[in-house]
């Protein structure tokens, strides 16, 4: 099934989002005009403004501040990317030309940070001071996870703990936000805005635990980037770390942060590929699906939240 078609009652609302991202292109600067054509060319999924939008069918349904807020946290993580894009080097990203493969790395850095200071702008259309702090508390996490990220490139003496917390700063914060900011616009009851927060935290982190067990078993042309990719960038993930649980004094992954070599990327990518390894972190995975369904039963029976229920199997059969 189509990703689309499990927004269920806001799939024909997300329109209004992919609006503004038009509107947003519209800039009297052609070069910067052209920059955010090839960053918001569309083809996205939309999944974070979706859960924003359904978690904003519990409460006070208001499109003039719900789309705002859909927007500013898809933009938040666009600008996030074309920043990772320059750090990590990346000629493509989901098949697509990156900013920095089309522009130099100064114009894409600060194309960054305008989309930064429009996301900034979007949010603030809300009005609700309360979901702009969360804004620029969730900027803070996301930095700081990626911060982490590149401090301990190439560092095998990482663990699983510290992945966990890596990812749940630098991706399960933004799910978060989209679900708990949706809830707050809204207007809905405390006990039901932490259900949406718990319920975009889990969600998020089993969402990024796929998307790294997908980089050692996806398929390259499905996904848009080359297999182990993360391994290549110096970036420890679930597979690459189970693996040196398994192989403490004798593993490729060590081999190649301490000499990169193709031979020694491609070995440890077939030594998860042919191990359980993909399975265990699959059920890691479904760990934090259980945790983000059981988030969702204070919420009121009705179309919203079984749309939020299937995403989550989504997440678990995605290939890309």
């Amino acid at each position: 099934m189509k990703i689309g078609v499990l927004y269920g009652p806001v799939q024909e609302d997300l329109a209004l989002v992919e609006a503004t991202f038009e509107s947003l292109k519209q800039v009297d600067y052609a070069p910067l005009a052209g920059m955010l054509e090839l960053v918001l060319a569309g083809g996205g999924k939309l999944l974070r403004p979706a859960l924003t939008l359904l978690s904003g069918r519990f409460g006070e349904y208001d499109l003039d501040l719900l789309v705002p807020l859909a927007t500013s946290v898809e933009l938040l993580h666009t600008a996030s990317l074309v920043h990772d894009d320059v750090i990590d080097s990346a000629a493509t990203r989901r098949g697509r030309p990156t900013a920095n493969s089309a522009f130099d790395n100064t114009a894409t850095v600060m194309l960054g940070d305008y989309m930064f200071a429009h996301a900034a702008d979007q949010v603030a259309r809300t009005g609700n001071i309360r979901v702009i702090r969360l804004f620029s508390q969730t900027l803070m996490m996301m930095t700081k996870g990626e911060i982490g990220q590149d401090l301990t490139a190439y560092d095998s003496r990482q663990t699983v703990r510290d992945y966990l917390q890596r990812i749940g700063g630098k991706t399960a914060s933004l799910f978060a936000t989209a679900c708990e900011g949706g809830g707050i616009v809204a207007q809905e009851s405390e006990e039901w805005v932490e259900a949406l927060r718990s319920y975009g935290y889990n969600f998020g982190m089993a969402f990024q635990i796929v998307d790294d067990i997908l980089d050692f078993t996806g398929d390259e042309a499905e996904m848009g980037k080359p297999v182990g990719s993360d391994l290549m960038q110096g970036t420890l993930t679930l597979p690459s770390l189970l693996l040196m649980e398994r192989y403490p004094r004798d593993n490729p992954v060590q081999k190649f942060f301490a000499r990169p070599r193709k031979e020694l990327l491609a070995q440890a990518v077939e030594m998860v590929r042919e191990s359980d390894i993909p399975q265990e972190s699959y059920e890691m995975a479904r760990s934090f699906c259980a945790r983000a369904h059981e988030a969702l039963s204070v919420l009121p029976d009705d179309p919203a939240r079984q749309a939020l229920y299937n995403l989550t199997d989504y997440v678990l059969e995605r290939r890309s």
